[in-house]
């Protein structure tokens, strides 16, 4: 089959066309390569007017008239591939905003994929209106939102998140679900907003190629490492301030045990470079189940504490804090249980060997793209 993958988040379409290609399938990724993560990309609609003097220019103009660079520089790229972007057997988006334009230009570049593309599908990945209307409604224990319901945040610095909830957006949510021929849950935190909707195809587990990350055993030797990488934009959408605090305490209690290392806003090369001396990985509180960055980690034998709440625990049938360490958004538990952890380091060679054999399992990305291959099949016309 041919097949076009709009946009990436994490990594996540990327793996898949590895897995797609080495099952004998043509694929080309479009996108912009997910920000400073610098994703690897085969045709790229560039992010202009992003940066220095034009950034400023760009958020006068929009302020002032409605009038979006960004948007327009990426439609005119967009127009340019537009031959490129026609009969294919499978069209598939990371999100029902792929292309991270004002919501009238997203209308425009998704019509055009939809008039000339039979068979397109969509991924809950990453904020959409039902996932944030889920957690809008409080239906979480806790959720991205929660630091926004704390007044951690102002209205306007989680405008980011928010904004899938405004008239257009959801009038583009809309749109998009009434042309697609079905939307697939990436993991248990946008498979539990979907459950019963008549799009829905189910959840299919992030694919993970293995065979390029390699484990390497958790042996500790000297100080236990711990590495916390922060996404500034994401900061309380990750709950990076209660990591902070956590490892404040963890400094101070056992600084001649550990060593911290912290990066902010770093390409997706340099972020791996840095972790990979890691023996312990901070990566996200609010969520039930592992996103790409937390999966690969534990790959590399790394125990990486992020979402892992119940509803994981049942769907994959694993007990607690075995292969992942679920953060809560409580300091005083993940004080506990880091402290847990370097004051018995055997634990973390056992639960890094354990969260690569999951991935193995659960998350092999031969298997996977079989499951998404086998999912389309029976929505293609």
């Amino acid at each position: 089959m041919k097949i076009l993958l709009i946009g990436e988040y994490s990594r996540l379409h990327n793996s898949l066309k590895e897995g797609l290609t080495t099952l004998g399938h043509e694929v080309v990724i479009l996108g912009d390569g997910d920000g400073f993560k610098n994703y690897p990309i085969d045709i790229e609609l560039k992010n202009n007017y992003t940066k220095g003097f034009l950034n400023v220019i760009r958020k006068l103009l929009y302020r002032l008239f409605k009038i979006d660079l960004r948007s327009i520089s990426k439609e005119k790229q967009f127009n340019s591939y537009k031959p490129q972007l026609r009969g294919f057997d499978v069209v598939q988006f990371i999100n029902e905003k792929p292309f991270k334009t004002l919501v009238k230009t997203e209308k425009k570049l998704l019509e055009y994929i939809f008039e000339n593309n039979k068979n397109v599908f969509l991924l809950s990945c990453g904020c959409d209106y039902p996932s944030v209307d889920y957690a809008m409604k409080m239906k979480f224990r806790y959720s991205v939102l929660t630091p926004y319901f704390e007044q951690k945040v102002s209205k306007k610095a989680f405008e980011h998140v928010l904004k899938y909830l405004k008239p257009s957006f959801i009038d583009l949510h809309k749109y998009v679900y009434n042309n697609i021929k079905g939307v697939i849950a990436t993991d248990i935190d946008y498979h539990l907003p979907l459950i019963g909707h008549s799009k829905y195809l189910g959840l299919i587990p992030n694919p993970i190629n293995t065979k390029t990350i390699t484990y390497t055993k958790n042996v500790i030797e000297d100080k236990i490492v711990i590495f916390h990488g922060i996404n500034a934009q994401n900061y309380y959408k990750k709950g990076n301030d209660l990591f902070e605090k956590a490892l404040e305490t963890i400094r101070s209690t056992y600084k001649d045990k550990v060593d911290i290392i912290s990066t902010t806003d770093i390409p997706y090369h340099d972020y791996i470079n840095i972790y990979n001396k890691a023996h312990i990985l901070l990566d996200m509180v609010y969520a039930y189940d592992q996103g790409y960055n937390a999966l690969e980690a534990m790959a590399k034998g790394k125990v990486v504490f992020t979402g892992a709440e119940n509803e994981w625990l049942e769907y994959y049938n694993i007990k607690e804090d075995t292969v992942v360490i679920n953060a809560l958004p409580d300091v005083n538990n993940l004080v506990n249980k880091l402290s847990w952890l370097i004051e018995h380091p055997e634990t973390i060679e056992k639960i890094g060997s354990s969260a690569r054999q999951f991935i193995e399992q659960e998350h092999n990305y031969i298997k996977i793209t079989q499951h998404y291959l086998d999912t389309w099949t029976k929505k293609v016309s």
